[in-house]
């Protein structure tokens, strides 16, 4: 056989079993795969982010998973980077444990996280997780606060339907609550939940699953938290000089 014919031809292995050319296949690693404790469930990244990185790697995130919307309907759901409090001079780990340590330190009147308003479904702090796992574990967390008469709402989907969520809000004082984005969005939208006595939305930025994603990693997650965030009743009050709501990424 001519040469050149030859190096046409698939070459074979010396039982005449073609021989496939073995890819090489190179997993392009994460910029932030250093800060990634999966064994904790930690991006430590989080942790160095003022306001500035923060509202630059949301709008990135936003961008990466938007790419069904127009640059009109991306630039309604950016978050300036003067809405969002810096707290990078907190030192512990970012996790669980020192939760409530966290809002004790970034709160104005600490002493008032265990009050709740006379309004039912009225909290003073809202704490959006990722899923609803992380959703109950983090009000475990959180019942330090909880006092009678002043129930941490749980506002997430698993085992939880919007119906029983409604009833609870109607019928309960809660001072803080705690939801994945679309159901918290559902329930401010059907009248459950209110905003009015709102000061803090805390967004548990940090955690990372055994995948090493967090809420902001995620299409399914990210894209319901942005438009959450930049709710119009929302939006106009982080940067308000009377009743501002702190936007707080944990």
């Amino acid at each position: 056989m001519a040469p050149e014919l030859q190096s046409k031809k698939r070459k074979i292995d010396d039982d005449g079993v073609p021989v496939k050319k073995a890819k090489k296949k190179q997993k392009k690693q994460r910029e932030d795969e250093a800060d990634l404790d999966v064994e904790a469930g930690l991006n430590k990244a989080f942790a160095r982010m003022d306001g500035q990185l923060l509202a630059d790697h949301i709008a990135q995130k936003t961008t990466r998973f938007g790419t069904d919307l127009s640059p009109i309907e991306l630039s309604d759901l950016y978050i300036s980077a003067n809405a969002i409090k810096d707290t990078t001079s907190y030192e512990k780990p970012r996790n669980l444990e020192n939760l409530p340590d966290f809002l004790e330190k970034f709160s104005a009147e600490p002493e008032k996280l265990n009050n709740a308003s006379k309004t039912c479904g009225a909290p003073h702090t809202l704490v959006v997780s990722g899923a609803g796992l992380r959703a109950a574990d983090t009000v475990r967390a959180l019942r330090t606060f909880q006092k009678k008469g002043n129930t941490v709402a749980k506002l997430f989907a698993k085992h939880f339907k919007v119906e029983e969520q409604v009833a609870f809000l109607q019928k309960n004082r809660s001072g803080m609550a705690v939801g994945t984005p679309q159901r918290l969005i559902d329930l401010i939208e059907n009248g459950a939940l209110a905003t009015s006595h709102l000061k803090r939305i805390i967004v548990d930025a940090s955690h990372i699953d055994q995948k090493k994603r967090g809420i902001v990693d995620m299409r399914e997650t990210l894209m319901p938290l942005v438009k959450l965030l930049s709710r119009k009743e929302l939006k106009e009050k982080y940067t308000d000089s009377d009743h501002p709501i702190d936007l707080i990424f944990y």
